[in-house]
């Protein structure tokens, strides 16, 4: 149809997130004195799971779901270089972020891998800073290792794949 084509509209570069505790932001101001819509309001924000932006890797988030509290990390790499990275990782036993913590598994979102860890839900998003900023320099070394994967390596790729969920 007429109007600017999508690659038109897009531009190279970093992504600027705004992230919002609710959505307030998404409604005109003289919407918000509907009672009606005041109600759906109430419902889609008590549906929110609190997130936080980690300054520790671009792209990464804390998560507070029920029960458990999750990193989420949208990786920038390549799939496949992204993918032998954390196998590697997962090879050499590095791929938690710490005690207590567990890599769930990943997903990918167009064309980009986010690893998830679950994490105890006591221990608040500024606590994992510091783990993810440890886990981000494991990546960045595995990322960088030209070599082919060896046995255990393959072996972890396999696993991680048997685990990955595509969204779409």
């Amino acid at each position: 149809g007429l109007g600017p084509r999508l690659q038109d509209l897009l531009a190279d570069g970093p992504l600027d997130v705004s992230m919002h505790d609710g959505f307030e932001f998404w409604l005109e101001p003289e919407a918000a004195s509907d009672p009606t819509v005041q109600a759906s309001l109430e419902r889609a924000n008590a549906a929110v799971y609190p997130t936080v932006r980690l300054s520790a890797a671009p792209a990464a988030y804390w998560c507070q779901v029920p029960e458990k509290a999750h990193v989420r990390w949208v990786l920038p790499d390549d799939e496949d270089a992204a993918l032998d990275a954390l196998a590697r990782l997962g090879a050499a036993g590095t791929l938690p972020l710490g005690d207590n913590t567990r890599f769930a598994g990943m997903f990918r979102a167009h064309g980009r891998l986010v690893p998830v860890w679950d994490l105890p839900e006591d221990v608040p998003a500024g606590e994992w800073e510091d783990p993810v900023t440890q886990f981000a320099k494991r990546y960045a070394e595995a990322l960088a290792d030209p070599t082919p994967l060896d046995a255990a390596g393959r072996r972890a790729r396999q696993g991680l794949l048997g685990r990955q969920l595509t969204l779409r």
